[in-house]
């Protein structure tokens, strides 16, 4: 064999190895992302029911406070357009406008000031607003304006914190219960359609516990935006505490398994981490718009 022949087999070989690296690697870091996403109970509660009411959703959709739009392949077969809008100010503070943490995920396509949404009435099919309403020291007028650009048909999906961790300081105002939320949607012309109970107090328990082994204990904060999570806060630089997590690891999993176990033979209706609303359009008359006779029910 020549030397030029003998090279070439060598680079190839080599090639083949880091692309075999590089698939393990990324099938690794899927693996520990589902892992990671399973024991954040707040997050699964939050996935399971978007993906329960995504079909509900079409045309255009408006992802109020969208911060790097986590949510967004959840909804697009659903919608012909998925528009992000993000508040400038809070938005840069945070560590989904990081490039480097940001994992590729696409940022919001809309800045605006946090007062007027840039957007002329009544113009989206569907209203998205994923915990972000706790953010505003105007929650009402925020409610108002995503009410404003809905179609008089239009539907709007709505969901809050009821009980969760002091988070993006100092812009963490309000907890919601689904009777407040009901008010700041009656205030806006709304009406409630649909309300879903985001876990029980297990998972409540459960999520506060592991929050707490996570972000006190083994500081993974940092571990979790480099996966994309966490980026609606700011960017964690603290350096994780890998020698924690033999033993902090397993505790999460067994308190996740042990919450979502609970939550179903011992549900607590008065404890939950938040709830979804979906809303519509009430007509002239007191009556919802024609649209909501979809199958939608408190």
């Amino acid at each position: 064999m020549s030397h030029a022949a003998g090279g070439a087999a060598v680079r190839s070989s080599e090639a083949s190895g880091w692309t075999a690296r590089a698939l393990v690697e990324g099938e690794a870091r899927k693996w520990l992302r589902r892992t990671s996403d399973w024991v954040d109970l707040q997050l699964s509660l939050i996935l399971d029911s978007l993906r329960r009411v995504a079909p509900r959703a079409r045309g255009r959709l408006l992802d109020v406070g969208c911060g790097d739009k986590p949510y967004e392949a959840i909804f697009r077969p659903y919608v012909t357009e998925y528009i992000g809008v993000e508040h400038r100010d809070t938005f840069e503070l945070t560590s989904a406008a990081e490039p480097v943490l940001g994992d590729g995920k696409r940022g919001p396509d809309v800045l605006y000031s946090g007062n007027r949404l840039p957007f002329p009435d009544h113009c989206f099919d569907t209203v998205l607003s994923v915990q972000v309403l706790e953010h505003t020291a105007k929650p009402a007028e925020l409610v108002q304006e995503m009410a404003r650009v809905l179609k008089d048909d239009g539907l709007l999906i709505l969901m809050a914190p009821f009980q969760f961790r002091l988070h993006e300081q100092p812009h963490d105002y309000f907890r919601y219960s689904q009777h407040g939320l009901r008010e700041l949607c009656a205030r806006a012309g709304l009406e409630l359609t649909h309300v879903e109970q985001q876990g029980s107090l297990w998972s409540l328990m459960g999520h506060k516990l592991n929050s707490y082994l996570a972000f006190r204990v083994a500081h993974m904060g940092g571990m979790a935006q480099t996966m994309g999570k966490l980026g609606h806060e700011k960017v964690t630089l603290a350096r994780p505490r890998y020698w924690t997590l033999p033993w902090v690891a397993p505790s999460m999993l067994a308190v996740a398994l042990g919450a979502r176990v609970l939550d179903r033979v011992l549900f607590d209706p008065e404890e939950t981490l938040g709830f979804l609303v979906l809303a519509r359009h009430k007509t002239r008359n007191g009556a919802l718009a024609p649209a909501a006779r979809s199958g939608e029910s408190s």
